[in-house]
């Protein structure tokens, strides 16, 4: 079965036009192609920077929110208390009064101490301010970098200014070295945030699985599109997307702090970035580049085509629900200060 589905999962119509195989997709003299295996890679590499935001939020998150004057609260734990901690998880975290009377006889204590411990354990799930500064921070910081490493990659590449130049040559279209670096440390990103969902600040379910869906959708997006070698697509793609988010995390670290009026600037800021760059070139852009000009190449469409449209425009739909969002905090910002 296994066999089978893989044999499916490469066909050829699937991922490449009529009359390619891929046999050639075979490295040879001046032609260097993505190869699926290494997207493996992107594991190990994952690993590496959970390492280095380790180091940097011990070593330059903490300092910085010190410097900005957060500190660090310390949360009172409770009493270990078997019965409780198991109506805790199991049960309800707001037990009702008779709720609560009923544990105190269990565990032959007053209501006012079963009060104060449900207090207490329910303070513990709560994230502390110096921790999500923290979690904002290693976001920043690399959203910032793959920005500005991004646009180094790109600005001399034909591709950046004439979109038409994605699809020259194409499938026989070279992988740079920048490319594959682009590429593997974006996906290994992701994989680091999926790795560490359930140890980062604690979000509503409804939070968690949508965090876990655009994770994977981003790692599958990505990944889909090295394997057919949409790679000058994709790494404008990332590029458009990680320009503004670099603002938004700067705006939560200033909000963390209380610097109001520099995290009022900040998201205005980015309010101009994402309403710019996901509004406007996205669309204009990108599905521009995605929908309309492969026709021009190709008469008879591959499957990849309708599936990485269809997974685009899903995102693009998902620019609209935030760009409304935004709008909505804007105009409360505007007319109601």
């Amino acid at each position: 079965i296994l066999k089978t589905l893989n044999s499916w999962f490469w066909w050829e119509n699937i991922w490449m036009p009529i009359n390619c195989t891929w046999a050639d997709f075979v490295d040879r003299e001046g032609l260097v192609f993505p190869k699926p295996h290494e997207l493996y890679a992107t594991i190990p590499y994952a690993f590496v920077l959970l390492i280095i935001r380790f180091f940097s939020e011990r070593y330059v998150a903490i300092p910085l929110a010190k410097a900005l004057g957060i500190k660090n609260v310390r949360r009172v734990k409770p009493q270990p208390n078997p019965v409780l901690e198991s109506y805790f998880r199991e049960c309800s975290r707001h037990p009702s009064q008779s709720e609560i009377q009923g544990l105190a006889k269990k565990c032959n204590c007053t209501v006012h101490l079963v009060e104060k411990w449900f207090r207490r354990r329910r303070n513990l799930e709560i994230p502390t301010v110096l921790r999500k500064f923290q979690e904002a921070f290693w976001r920043f910081s690399f959203y910032l970098t793959s920005s500005i490493v991004g646009f180094i990659f790109l600005y001399d590449k034909p591709w950046f200014y004439d979109i038409w130049q994605t699809w020259v040559g194409y499938p026989f279209q070279t992988l740079l070295p920048s490319q594959y670096w682009y590429y593997m440390v974006e996906i290994a990103f992701y994989w680091s945030l999926l790795f560490t969902l359930g140890i980062d600040n604690r979000r509503k379910a409804s939070d968690f699985l949508a965090h876990v869906v655009h994770h994977l959708a981003a790692i599958g997006l990505m990944s889909g599109s090295w394997c057919g070698n949409y790679v000058r697509l994709g790494t404008l793609v990332i590029f458009v997307h990680d320009t503004a988010d670099f603002w938004l995390e700067a705006a939560k670290m200033f909000n963390y702090a209380h610097w109001e009026k520099t995290c009022n600037v900040l998201f205005v800021i980015f309010s101009i970035t994402f309403f710019i760059t996901r509004i406007i070139l996205f669309p204009l852009w990108i599905l521009r580049a995605t929908l309309y000009q492969p026709t021009y190449y190709s008469t008879t469409p591959v499957i990849a085509y309708f599936l990485f449209n269809g997974m685009l425009l899903i995102l693009q739909g998902l620019h609209l629900y935030w760009g409304y969002l935004i709008f909505k905090i804007l105009k409360r910002f505007v007319f109601l200060k």
